[in-house]
């Protein structure tokens, strides 16, 4: 069955709550490999201990998550050839440890590239403080619907990816993730068993269960926040990302920045055991030191 378009462009926000603890806090941030950078950082510590406990600024892709929604059949997507491509996060205030999020996921543009390759799905969740209505973020995401193409919608207008830089990078970093790392991750609210599972793994095409992509996000935003931003997060701003090849837990990224301008940069990140680059196209902003 072919994709609704109006039906789906025309649907209101979806409403999302969640009330953040500081366990929630922390059990992100070990997800994304804090725990290992803090064995040799002991700066990474405000992300794990809640003596000084600070928050990630990519965590905002877990709050208040509305799940899996696109499998839903009221969508009328092809959910098991759903690929994930882009990933966005735009902070406009530092997240907080605990409280109370509300978030609001909007379909913001569905594109058509034909029967043979598919569709776009963009959309967006504004996140805000519960109590005081403030903006925290705004998180975007497109997803490639592999299967639902040839409906009639407008053609692809996503903006062309951010080119990489033929010279070398200006700032190399690594960070390790554990074999456990999926099995960490997927308890702060993403329990699909691709993750976890080496049978539903191997029915997919892999050897056995991959890294969910937010959690190589998060490690990425981990490094970067290390590397640019003196292990201060309210100083990192935004990061997006393309998402180009799976990782498997226990992989060690390798994190490549170019600087563009003052608080600019291009990121790409590969898993140095496989030579593989994973995530393409990175562009981040971030405030400079004061």
């Amino acid at each position: 069955m072919a994709l609704d378009y109006n039906y789906l462009m025309g649907l209101p926000p979806l409403a999302t709550a969640q009330h953040l603890t500081s366990r929630d806090t922390m059990l992100y941030a070990l997800g994304v490999g804090a725990g290992i950078a803090a064995a040799a950082d002991p700066a990474c510590l405000n992300f794990v201990y809640e003596k000084r406990l600070r928050a990630l600024p990519t965590m905002a892709t877990m709050l208040a998550y509305p799940g899996f929604w696109a499998q839903d059949p009221k969508y009328g997507i092809s959910w098991r050839k759903l690929l994930h491509r882009d990933q966005s996060v735009e902070i406009h205030t530092e997240i907080p440890t605990e409280g109370s999020i509300r978030g609001e996921m909007t379909i913001d543009a569905l594109y058509d590239r034909g029967r043979e390759k598919g569709a776009l799905v963009c959309f967006s969740r504004r996140l805000f403080d519960a109590q005081t209505n403030v903006l925290l973020a705004t998180v975007r995401q497109v997803n490639v619907l592999r299967a639902d193409g040839g409906f009639g919608g407008p053609a692809d207008a996503t903006p062309p990816p951010q080119e990489t830089p033929a010279r070398k990078p200006d700032l190399r970093a690594m960070q390790a993730t554990r074999p456990e790392q999926a099995l960490i991750y997927r308890l702060c609210g993403d329990p699909n068993p691709l993750h976890v599972d080496p049978e539903i793994a191997t029915a997919a095409g892999f050897d056995r269960p991959i890294l969910h992509g937010l959690a190589s996000f998060g490690v990425v935003g981990l490094a970067v926040v290390r590397a640019l931003c003196g292990g201060e997060p309210r100083r990192l701003r935004r990061l997006d990302v393309r998402f180009s090849s799976p990782v498997y837990p226990g992989e060690t990224f390798e994190i490549l920045v170019w600087h563009l301008a003052v608080g600019k940069a291009l990121v790409e990140a590969r898993v140095v055991e496989r030579d593989a680059t994973v995530i393409r196209n990175g562009y981040l902003e971030y405030l400079p030191e004061e």
